[in-house]
Order: C-alpha cells, then sequence, then structure tokens
C-alpha cells in the first residue's frame, strides 16, 4: 500500500474560497485578473441543461452567460453527451492555450493535467460531495503559480452543506 500524504516538489496549496451567487460580478474580475495574468479557468457546473425538477446551475445557460461576459475570450465545452473525438478537441484546445475558459461537467474531474490553469469556479458546489470536491479542485494548482477553487453557492443550503463546504474551504488535505 502506498500513501501520498504531501505535494509534488514546487506546488503551493490550492487556496479555497466559498462565494454565493450574489457576488458572481466580483468573481468575474478576479477570472479575468488570472487570464489577463496568462492563466486559465475552469468553471464546472452539475447538469448539462435545465432540468424542470432540479433548481441547479446547468452548463448550457452557464456557458451563454460566460460567452456574454467574457467576449474578449476563447470558451471550450466539455460535457458526457458529447462524442469522445468532440470532448478531446476541446481539451486538447484548453491544454495548448488556444482557449481561456473551459466550461465543463464533472467529465473533467479525473486524468485532466494542464498546468497554465489556476482557476476552479464550482457551481452549485453545495450539490456535490467531498470525495468529488476533492477531485475537482485538484485539477488546479498543477504548476508554479497559486492557484484558487471558488466554491459557489446559493444562501440557502442545508446544514451539511454547509459543513461540506466549510471543510473544503478549511484544508486541502484529502485525509482530513
Amino acid at each position: 500500500v502506498s500513501v501520498i500524504d504531501e505535494m509534488p516538489a514546487g506546488r503551493k496549496p490550492i487556496i479555497t474560497a466559498h462565494s454565493y451567487d450574489s457576488h458572481r460580478l466580483r468573481g468575474f474580475g478576479f477570472l479575468r485578473a488570472e487570464i489577463n495574468k496568462g492563466r486559465q479557468v475552469y468553471i464546472v457546473y452539475p447538469l448539462i441543461e435545465e432540468s424542470e425538477h432540479l433548481t441547479k446551475k446547468n452548463l448550457m445557460d452557464g456557458y451563454e452567460s460566460i460567452s456574454r461576459a467574457f467576449p474578449e475570450y476563447h470558451l471550450s465545452i466539455v460535457h458526457g453527451q458529447m462524442s469522445s473525438v468532440d470532448k478531446d478537441f476541446e481539451m486538447q484546445r484548453f491544454k495548448k492555450g488556444e482557449t481561456h475558459i473551459m466550461v465543463a461537467t464533472t467529465v473533467i474531474e479525473v486524468g485532466v493535467n494542464v498546468p497554465n490553469a489556476s482557476v476552479m469556479v464550482i457551481e452549485n458546489a453545495e450539490r456535490f460531495g467531498l470525495a468529488q470536491l476533492h477531485q475537482l479542485r485538484g485539477r488546479v494548482g498543477r504548476g508554479a503559480e497559486q492557484s484558487y477553487c471558488i466554491l459557489m453557492t446559493d444562501f440557502k443550503m442545508s446544514k451539511e452543506s454547509k459543513i461540506r463546504i466549510e471543510t473544503m474551504v478549511k484544508t486541502t488535505d484529502g485525509f482530513e
């Protein structure tokens, strides 16, 4: 059994913050500043399309609003209903730095390595479990630059959701 209990050399701990939907414009300013430094950004949504049963943010609406908010930047989109060829094409564009923002579902949770990506925004973070949030956060912080994970939520959260979000902000230790 191998236990990896430390970060690779040269990597900095990821700074994790919690933000409410009402502070979105301030968050957009932060994303713009990171992109202007030459970094890239992931924005993850829990759903691909709107659901009549769930009041979660969805990737298609999110992609439209991100396009309007950041018209000067190139975007990639990746979700589970795309063909493997299309997903790989979009991921390669992001990896090569041809796009600045990757709008995705959790298909990017594992196996993605883009050292230049410094910000992970997780929409409806209260809807994800700790393991999934930790995996998503692990998509950034792969280079030498400081990286950030922003957990976006609604004001209304269950007690358990609040504890999960507070735990993610408090530690980057997956064992904890």
